[in-house]
């Protein structure tokens, strides 16, 4: 399925609970505020010339200046960058970070290009952008097949346009020695973890209040999934199968993190490690567990299999990773999900964090970065289950309102029931950013 599909439909299922919202700002904060589409010719260390198409979207700055990561993959389209823009808006007003949406790449094979080629594919694609990224307008971070050193060619190439000012702020995920912060690698990992165990220690799942002894299936081993098995394994969790886009291992004894890291490292996947059982990757997220992570790419809980997943909870590391048919399946089935707009966003806490260390000539300690994670993501979780019971307590008030609604304008046609944490989620982030835009005033 389309991901800006998806993300629309996420939008206007939750946009239901808040009838009260004028119709035409509802369908204001569902568009892009910019999108830019550039195409570049680069010389290959090969000596050819290939050229590039890139985008970058802002969906929306309401709350402050489009925050969102820069990825590079051969798959990549226009409307799944529009996606992830939106999800960027309502995950920073989750999480309350003063940053809006935004998102970019390169449509690129990273696995067929040298370092060379990929950091005049940087170098360009930011040159193209110009004054559309900056620190104050839109501050790309790292994403799929991009890293610390991608954002160091980032800092340097807007660097060498723009000199003469503070321009570390521009991007943040760099290396600790050009600004970077100390827990930035980590930090959506660590987030993860955090709210999974808020979570259950406020009784989400009936029966299961903690991590420790929690059996965990992780599909993904990139920078997200392998810092989510070493975090959870520390934290007592037994991480009993993890998946790539090879296949995946399991081990109902609970996988060795660093020896499963060793061998990916070696060979390129999990898939191999002595002593586990290799799993079909379709099945891998159909494996009986406690907690399911998907940590990898978008759309993999679908129709098709959301009837045999075999979770008790679902907490998505990834960005899209459940289709709405798919929402509405695991709801009935009683399995909880906490939405990515949630339960990713440390990345973007964090990434808060290195621009304010950048912007106030600052260094904090990891103690520090992750004591005020911490914070932050312990009070998005109570701030976004309070909502959930909010909007249960006002589903009389807001079937009525609905039917008024409903002569205006076409309004989804599925149960209010039962208020999930998505819908709580995306209620919570459009009610933050509606306010903003209203308190700010509808400029002209």
């Amino acid at each position: 399925m389309n991901p800006y599909r998806i993300a629309q439909r996420q939008f206007d299922l939750a946009s239901r609970y808040l009838p009260d919202l004028k119709t035409g700002l509802i369908e204001s904060l569902k568009r892009p505020r910019r999108t830019v589409t550039v195409e570049f010719p680069i010389l290959t260390e090969g000596g050819d010339v290939t050229t590039f198409t890139g985008h970058r979207v802002l969906h929306n700055r309401a709350r402050g200046p489009g925050k969102g990561g820069l990825r590079y993959h051969p798959g990549l389209t226009a409307d799944e960058v529009r996606a992830l823009a939106s999800w960027m808006t309502w995950k920073c007003a989750v999480a309350d970070v003063p940053f809006g949406g935004a998102k970019g790449g390169v449509r690129c094979d990273p696995r067929e290009l040298t370092e060379a080629d990929l950091r005049r594919i940087t170098r360009r694609f930011i040159s193209e952008l110009g004054d559309q990224i900056g620190p104050q307008t839109d501050i790309p971070a790292p994403d799929i097949n991009t890293d610390e050193r991608t954002m160091a060619w980032v800092y340097d190439t807007f660097d060498q346009l723009h000199p003469g000012r503070n321009n570390l702020p521009v991007v943040t995920g760099k290396p600790i020695d050009i600004g970077g912060s100390q827990g930035r690698r980590e930090a959506t990992g660590r987030g993860i973890l955090f709210v999974t165990r808020e979570a259950l220690s406020r009784g989400l799942v009936e029966g299961l209040d903690s991590v420790e002894g929690a059996r965990i299936v992780i599909q993904g081993f990139g920078n997200v999934g392998s810092n989510v098995a070493r975090l959870f394994a520390e934290a007592g969790a037994r991480i009993v199968a993890i998946g790539d886009v090879d296949g995946a291992i399991a081990l109902e004894d609970g996988l060795d993190i660093e020896a499963v890291r060793e061998h990916h490292e070696e060979a390129g996947t999990v898939v191999g490690l002595a002593g586990t059982r290799t799993v079909a990757r379709e099945r891998l997220l159909e494996l009986p567990c406690d907690i399911l992570i998907p940590a990898a790419i978008g759309g993999q809980l679908r129709r098709d299999n959301a009837p045999r997943i075999g979770a008790r909870l679902v907490v998505e590391g990834a960005n899209g990773p459940t289709t709405p048919d798919a929402d509405r399946i695991l709801a009935g089935r009683g399995i909880p999900l906490v939405p990515d707009i949630l339960a990713n966003a440390g990345g973007v806490v964090v990434s808060y964090f290195e621009w304010v260390q950048n912007t106030e000539n600052q260094q904090w300690d990891l103690e520090e970065v992750n004591g005020r994670l911490e914070k932050k993501m312990v009070a998005a979780v109570e701030t976004v289950l309070a909502t959930r019971e909010q909007i249960a307590q006002d589903l009389p008030a807001i079937r009525e309102a609905l039917v008024e609604t409903r002569k205006r304008h076409p309004v989804p046609d599925e149960p209010l029931e039962p208020v999930t944490l998505r819908a709580a989620a995306f209620v919570l982030a459009i009610s933050r950013v509606a306010n903003v835009s209203l308190e700010r005033g509808i400029w002209p």
